[in-house]
């Protein structure tokens, strides 16, 4: 349970708007929210490696949206005809609702920071 908590309290509290828009795009801003987010993490009294695990992880799976890429391989495995170009926003083809796709993706990205997490956490 803490650890759920920490995860919402540093992916959603801390996150200033500009930093939700600027990580896409910038790695600085990228880095600056994952180190926010992983401060909360402290409190756990985790390894400096399960730190560094949970920060990095954070960072690259903002900065270059992997979420979208493994909803989309998900998606692939189960139909071939899909095409990137017709994903590439959510992983989601963009017939599905944008409400409904981008909700999705949030819900896939967090799977990722929690599954790292409680991974970092319990072997490292």
């Amino acid at each position: 349970m803490e650890q759920l908590i920490l995860h919402l309290i540093g992916d959603y509290v801390t996150q200033t708007d500009r930093m939700s828009k600027q990580k896409v795009i910038d790695i600085r801003f990228a880095l600056l929210h994952a180190f926010v987010y992983s401060l909360p993490f402290l409190i756990l009294d985790i390894s400096l490696i399960a730190f560094m695990v949970i920060f990095l992880s954070h960072a690259v799976i903002d900065r270059y949206r992997l979420a979208k890429y493994v909803v989309y391989g998900k998606n692939w495995l189960h139909d071939r005809s899909l095409k990137w170009d017709d994903c590439k926003g959510t992983g989601y083809h963009k017939d599905v609702p944008a409400w409904l796709s981008v909700w999705l993706m949030i819900i896939a990205d967090n799977t990722l920071h929690l599954s790292i997490n409680y991974l970092a956490i319990a072997y490292l």
